[in-house]
């Protein structure tokens, strides 16, 4: 339907270019005329005033005002014969007609030569050209005899009758000219405003109909944002509903482990102690980090989307500095190419993803390597930033590589929640970016995320 309203515009906007430049140039023509009529007049005039006065100025006024009609004799033929050319255009000029008014006096008579009025008008304007050969002949013959002093009384009579019958026959010729471009003027601007009403009706129904089209798509919109907007606050509701249930859970094996405590300092012998402390401590930094993981979660859920300028190298040195406590992150050498460091995006979603990428790097590092290593990387491509993190832990069977990004889903359930590669994945999406990995058993993984350099591509 816009298709429709966007031709007809398109079209209406020609049309009316079209028929300002028709009218212009009919316009051209009647002023083109009134300047032939007029040279042709006070050329007859003056040559009365020779004839009976002798008077060698009211000769060359004579001869000045008949190169206006003969100017546009010389346009019309050369027109005819080789068409627009830089003659036909100084004919014009010497006729009177203005500079500026030349392309469209041309272009009408190229383009509509052959169209009934133009041609008619054309006809009227040669006949008047032959006219104005015999009234230049007339004057040479009168001017000839005036020079030799043989001009008679009843020459003078005689010559009088002959310019008054020529001035006569060209005034007929004149007006047909005239009256024949403004009945086609007339004609053409009629069609035109019934083309242009028609154009009008189309455009105007084509909008009622399409503004009616989005009237009930946008009753319809509402309706759906209503229902999600319902549905998102049940989601929400769930939502702190698990968020408060699931940090509630984790707080029994906390007071399970402060008993153990209790048990270990009743326990004399000191190695034991520290055994028990031991995977007391390491039970709780896994409740920690899954009480963390369901806080990204959420934050990520429920946070709205902020584009804003980021810092990667910032959020690289803040989330290695944050994740050092990990068992063995001290023996692993972090190394950094950052090709890109200032991009548009989401910040805390920036950070969720680099932290729990970095977390799991070592958490799942080989210890059994002489040298462990994580290697990060960003750079731009076609439009994106490309993130990636390397690593050469133990990597990832090739059975597991298809679930990694499911939630709770997890290759060491002590070593993690199984939300983190879940929630890192709903993060990328949240940005609209997505995210791949590169993994083989026992050499190592690269995660590769690619966000857009502005939000909404």
């Amino acid at each position: 339907m816009l298709l429709i309203v966007f031709i007809s515009c398109a079209l209406l906007i020609c049309i009316n270019l079209f028929t300002i430049k028709i009218l212009s140039a009919n316009r051209a023509y009647i002023n083109g005329e009134s300047h032939y009529s007029k040279g042709q007049k006070d050329a007859s005039r003056f040559l009365i005033h020779y004839l009976f006065t002798k008077d060698n100025l009211k000769w060359k006024l004579f001869q000045e005002e008949l190169k206006v009609p003969q100017s546009a004799c010389t346009a019309r033929e050369t027109l005819i014969k080789f068409g627009d050319n830089e003659i036909a255009r100084k004919a014009l000029v010497t006729g009177r007609n203005h500079p500026e008014d030349l392309d469209d006096v041309i272009w009408l008579f190229e383009n509509f030569k052959k169209v009934s009025f133009l041609s008619k008008a054309i006809i009227e304007w040669e006949q008047a050209d032959k006219l104005i050969v015999k009234l230049s002949a007339l004057g040479k013959e009168i001017n000839l005899k005036i020079n030799s002093n043989i001009l008679s009384s009843d020459d003078q009579k005689k010559y009088l009758h002959e310019i008054g019958s020529l001035s006569d026959e060209l005034t007929i010729n004149e007006r047909n000219f005239s009256n024949t471009i403004g009945e086609g003027t007339r004609k053409i601007k009629n069609v035109l405003i019934l083309i242009n009403v028609v154009f009008i009706l189309i455009i105007a129904c084509s909008v009622s109909f399409y503004y009616s089209i989005m009237v009930k798509r946008l009753l319809a919109s509402k309706k759906e944002t209503e229902i999600k907007n319902e549905n998102l606050i049940l989601v929400n509701h769930e939502l702190d509903r698990f968020v408060y249930s699931a940090s509630h859970d984790l707080r029994s094996p906390i007071t399970s482990l402060k008993g153990l405590i209790e048990i270990a300092q009743l326990e004399d012998d000191m190695e034991q102690i520290k055994d028990y402390l031991g995977l007391m401590y390491q039970s709780l930094v896994r409740q920690d980090q899954f009480i963390s993981d369901i806080i990204d979660y959420s934050k990520n859920k429920r946070k709205q989307i902020i584009i804003e300028p980021v810092s990667l190298q910032e959020i690289f040195n803040e989330s290695i500095s944050e994740l050092m406590h990990i068992e063995n992150a001290g023996r692993i050498t972090f190394t950094k190419e950052l090709f890109t460091d200032q991009i548009q995006s989401d910040g805390l979603r920036l950070k969720i993803i680099i932290s729990n990428l970095l977390s799991n790097a070592i958490k799942y590092a080989d210890i059994n390597k002489q040298q462990m290593f994580i290697a990060i990387k960003t750079y731009s491509h076609d439009g994106f930033t490309k993130i990636e993190i390397a690593d050469n832990g133990i990597g990832i069977k090739n059975e597991f590589k298809d679930h990694i990004f499911e939630m709770y889903f997890g290759t060491n359930k002590n070593k993690g929640s199984g939300l983190g590669l879940y929630i890192v994945k709903e993060a990328v999406e949240n940005i609209n970016g997505n995210i791949s990995v590169v993994t083989e058993s026992n050499t190592g993984s690269t995660f590769i995320v690619t966000i857009p350099n502005h939000y909404g591509i």
